[in-house]
């Protein structure tokens, strides 16, 4: 099945944090909880976005994650307790919780991240 990514040419980035901000305040309405990373550590930038691998679905001890039709695993909030299994299961640490929120929040590819980057170098893509 394929999937779908968002995706970045780090060698362009210059850590603005735009796309975090843009990810924070779509799902949480305030800045500091974004669903990608972004980090400038002694020169060099990492990025870090959900690569659907699905850890966090087969740990889910409710099975409140799954993967839909597009190849995105998303959360759903009903079944959800809010155990936080998922968020210490994510191999990346960016399934995020609030506290403001019962319930976990996780990169859905949605494509806000890239629209928002001043350097259009974040995309949404189709991968195996």
């Amino acid at each position: 099945m394929k999937k779908k990514l968002v995706v970045t040419d780090k060698t362009k980035c210059q850590a603005c944090l735009t796309c975090e901000l843009e990810c924070s305040m779509a799902f949480y309405k305030k800045q500091g909880l974004p669903c990608i990373d972004i980090t400038s550590k002694k020169g060099a930038i990492a990025v870090q976005a959900c690569n659907q691998c699905g850890v966090c679905a087969k740990k889910c001890p409710e099975e409140a994650i799954s993967q839909n039709a597009k190849g995105v695993y998303v959360i759903d909030k009903k079944k959800c307790t809010g155990c936080l299994t998922c968020v210490d299961a994510c191999p990346k640490g960016i399934i995020v919780k609030d506290d403001s929120k019962e319930t976990p929040s996780k990169c859905i590819a949605c494509g806000k991240c890239a629209k928002a980057c001043p350097m259009g170098i974040l995309e949404v893509v189709e991968a195996e």
